[in-house]
């Protein structure tokens, strides 16, 4: 796993090992994605030069794991309703839409 991060300002994107927090304007990636990586013409691409490890996770990982499963488990934990499904009210429409099945006889 790598972290690619844009810098706009230099037109630079860094490829380097896999980033422990999140921070604009940077994306995680496999290690097969951040080889190959191509940037816009007169960009200019920075590459870590190790391998791309996938880190091993640490306790304070597992420990929010744990956390976050002993809550989503509570029994005592409001269930939230489904939101409603929106419907189409002529306003701006998706670029996908539900088209009828031609009958043929």
């Amino acid at each position: 796993m790598a972290t690619l991060t844009y810098a706009y300002a230099d037109s630079t994107a860094v490829v380097g090992p896999l980033a422990t927090y999140s921070e604009p304007h940077s994306y995680d990636l496999c290690e097969e994605h951040a080889l190959r990586l191509t940037v816009p013409r007169g960009w200019e691409v920075v590459r870590h030069d190790g391998e791309f490890a996938v880190p091993e996770p640490s306790v304070d990982d597992l420990t929010a794991l744990a956390e976050a499963v002993r809550e989503a488990g509570r029994p005592d934990r409001p269930i939230e309703p489904p939101e409603p499904e929106r419907q189409n009210t002529g306003g701006r429409r998706g670029h996908l839409r539900v088209l009828p099945n031609p009958v043929t006889e």
